[in-house]
């Protein structure tokens, strides 16, 4: 505090802080770039957060990948005879297998021709079925989806689709709806499909759908091979949005389980990974999530608030091979995890970056990158950081110091321990406003960095509690919009004092009083201020009310700025 008090170790300390501008910029911005190329080292396991798709004793038992192989090539024949989806083959084979079948035509209008196809309008089928839950009552359902595109792409995928609702179809232990869904034009099919599901029309035309539960979870298949070599993992979705964590966590145990070689972008995680190989692969989640672009049908489900993936199969040049029973036993084992959800996944991460398949850096960690980058900005109002410590140093005090020291507090004067808090408080208020001030002459900037902070503040908690933003709105925005050093510095100084948190809160206690017709002397209203406090720090610190760390961190720092603002070059 003595180097900020001392007016002269103020202005060397501002003059050393322009000085090294340049260094300090460059220093952040290596920072951020170092932080970020760090991050794989530290990245923690993956771990399955959600008690119910922990381990259990469950033996997956699809033995139906031949009839995947069979059902995926007469699927390509029928769809090579139609030149499309052959919705009546589909639905013939849907009835068949025992489901509920439903049929979705659509006709979607595009604003300009895309590249590939020169379509202004797009005209569609989605079929799909549904095995209702013989334990439950259709209040939940999983999704499991595969796209009809042209040529033979994606067959298997669609044979496979339709030999687990066989094999689903005879299991008794389902207490959630299965869709199977095939849609057609990859994502505007699904994009028709989940607005329609969800009574959204807003890009197109169709009629309402027969409905099953509400969607929990989602998993699209991508693959044209019978033969595996791999699964690759499909996250981002669009606007770069992530599935929860456990999705992943689960995909992943369920493939080691059966010997699948899961891989994320393409790329093998090797045994002992290595720093470039993880920061490869960090950047390839970054880079595709940055673009905005589902990679898969899977991507559209998000703004519904539905968990989901897209598993993409890959048949490479790798010795190991595997077959559609593997994989079919793979997704029968996450449908069997996800069945035994009571709530949607929420446990674990939604924001998190990938260098790998098994680890993972929460938005904590890869946080601090983006922080120094953006503190190049920063340095040319680094004369300006002793004014922001010291205010919202003194609101933590505000905050922190008087049910800390209570009992030293009670030890040392006549006064009990309650009056010990509500003392504390006054005094820390008080002595905020004689806190030392910077000299330096861009208070203008001090005012707007001031007044940001309060109107991101007041409109924040007008969210939550819109009577006590717009009451603090009312007392503080005209004092904050006039302060300046400038003026008839008394009539400011009087404005802003009545201005501060403590007397509006004084204002509203005696307004409360008057609109009960039930005024009291000035000394009263006083004294129910004071329990007032007292009652807001007792009611934060048993049931986690807001309003007091709210005004000592929050709007208490801001009056202070305000503060400084006026006694500029004093």
């Amino acid at each position: 505090m003595g180097l900020l008090s001392d007016p002269q170790c103020r202005r060397a300390l501002a003059r050393m802080l322009v000085r090294l501008n340049t260094p300090l910029c460059i220093l952040s911005y290596a920072l951020g770039l170092l932080w970020f190329m760090a991050l794989p080292p530290l990245a923690p396991r993956t771990h399955m957060s959600e008690n119910a798709m922990g381990s259990t004793m469950v033996e997956e038992g699809f033995e139906l990948g031949d009839r995947a192989v069979g059902l995926g090539r007469e699927f390509g024949v029928q769809k090579d005879r139609v030149g499309g989806i052959p919705v009546s083959w589909l639905v013939r084979t849907m009835w068949g297998l025992g489901l509920e079948v439903h049929e979705q035509q659509f006709s979607v209008q595009l604003p300009f021709p895309d590249e590939s196809r020169e379509r202004y309008l797009v005209r569609g089928t989605n079929v799909y079925g549904i095995l209702r839950a013989p334990r439950a009552s259709s209040t939940e359902a999983l999704v499991l989806s595969a796209g009809c595109v042209p040529g033979p792409h994606n067959n298997q995928a669609v044979g496979l689709l339709l030999a687990l609702a066989a094999y689903f179809r005879g299991q008794i232990y389902w207490a959630k709806d299965i869709i199977f869904l095939i849609n057609e034009h990859d994502l505007l099919g699904m994009e028709a499909w989940l607005e329609a599901y969800h009574d959204v029309n807003s890009s197109g035309q169709w009629a309402p759908l027969g409905r099953a539960g509400a969607i929990q979870a989602a998993v699209s298949l991508e693959l044209s091979s019978d033969v595996l070599t791999s699964v690759d993992v499909a996250l981002e979705g669009l606007d770069g949005r992530l599935p929860n964590l456990d999705l992943l966590s689960l995909t992943s145990a369920a493939c080691a389980k059966h010997g699948l070689l899961c891989t994320l972008h393409g790329k093998l995680q090797h045994p002992a990974p290595s720093l470039p190989g993880g920061l490869q692969r960090l950047l390839l989640m970054a880079l595709a999530q940055a673009s905005g672009q589902p990679r898969g049908d899977h991507g559209l489900f998000f703004r519904y608030r539905i968990e989901a993936l897209t598993l993409r199969v890959i048949n490479s040049f790798r010795q190991h091979k595997d077959d559609l029973r593997a994989l079919g036993r793979t997704l029968e084992g996450m449908f069997r995890k996800l069945n035994n959800l009571l709530e949607r996944l929420h446990q674990s991460y939604f924001l998190y970056l990938l260098p790998s398949i098994s680890c993972f850096v929460s938005i904590g960690i890869y946080f601090p990158a983006l922080g120094f980058l953006l503190l190049v900005l920063a340095p040319r109002l680094l004369p300006l950081l002793p004014p922001l410590l010291v205010s919202h140093f003194a609101g933590v005090a505000l905050y922190t110091l008087p049910v800390r020291g209570q009992n030293l507090a009670a030890k040392h004067f006549p006064v009990g321990e309650g009056e010990a808090v509500v003392l504390a408080l006054t005094g820390i208020y008080i002595a905020g406003m004689a806190l030392p001030h910077s000299t330096h002459r861009a208070w203008m900037v001090l005012k707007l960095l001031a007044l940001l902070e309060l109107g991101a503040q007041l409109l924040a908690l007008a969210l939550l509690n819109f009577s006590l933003g717009f009451l603090l709105a009312v007392t503080m925005v005209p004092a904050a919009a006039a302060v300046a050093p400038t003026g008839p510095r008394p009539l400011q100084v009087l404005l802003l004092v009545l201005a501060s948190p403590a007397v509006s809160l004084l204002v509203a206690v005696a307004a409360e009083r008057e609109l009960q017709e039930a005024p009291a002397a000035p000394w009263e209203d006083w004294q129910r201020l004071l329990t007032a406090l007292a009652q807001g720090l007792l009611l934060h610190h048993t049931h986690g009310a807001f309003l007091c760390p709210l005004l000592a961190m929050g709007t208490y720092p801001c009056w202070l700025l305000l503060w400084n603002v006026l006694c500029w070059g004093t």
